[in-house]
């Protein structure tokens, strides 16, 4: 069954009332996890010199804000979370856009790299296609898309209070082509693991000229 709209509004509601209930929680619990590797993979493909221009979407407490600033780039985070955002704003200093994943409001060829680490999982799959291609027409001419999800068997639904969509690799290569990106790479998390023990699936992605 189609989700409907107001289907697609409770979703948003909802898991966003998890996050902002539990924001001090999120931020105490994520604030040492190392995700210096996904950083780099997003950054080593990015063409041209730096400083980059980088959307941290769905950037948090804005603990890899701080991080992309600190290395020298311009980094933009984006939430839906009110909490998220007043933290990552005085945690990080950058900007932060406060905005829906479902309702995007974005500007045109602007950004170097999009860094999307685990928030893109929160978007239900009818709406995915649409959501990625805008994220794609907010990179700039072959610019790079980073995500890493928690790979699962392509089912979704309510999730602890939250809403997540789970994706195998296959499905996801076929719903990032068809959106407009080809592979680079991808690899799974926490690395030095057996990949049963590795939950995540993080990949990178360039836009296409098409």
């Amino acid at each position: 069954m189609p989700l409907r709209p107001d289907d697609l509004e409770l979703i948003t509601t909802q898991t966003l009332a998890h996050y902002d209930q539990r924001a001090e929680d999120f931020r105490a619990g994520t604030r040492e996890h190392d995700v210096t590797q996904n950083i780099a993979a997003l950054l080593r493909h990015i063409h041209g010199q730096a400083p980059f221009t980088v959307l941290d979407f769905g950037c948090g407490p804005g603990r890899d804000l701080k991080a992309l600033t600190q290395l020298g780039h311009r980094a933009i985070g984006l939430d839906g979370s009110q909490n998220f955002v007043d933290m990552a704003r005085q945690d990080s200093g950058c900007t932060v856009w406060q905005q829906d994943f479902l309702k995007l409001d974005l500007p045109e060829a602007h950004f170097d790299g999009v860094y999307a680490n685990a928030s893109l999982f929160h978007i239900p799959r009818q709406e995915l296609l649409r959501v990625l291609r805008q994220l794609r027409a907010t990179l700039k001419p072959a610019g790079v898309l980073f995500c890493s999800n928690p790979r699962g068997n392509n089912e979704e639904g309510w999730s602890s209070g939250r809403y997540a969509s789970y994706h195998d690799l296959a499905a996801w290569r076929e719903h990032m082509a068809a959106a407009g990106y080809v592979e680079i790479e991808h690899y799974y998390r926490p690395p030095g693991l057996p990949c049963a023990q590795q939950p995540w699936l993080a990949s990178v992605w360039r836009r296409t000229s098409a």
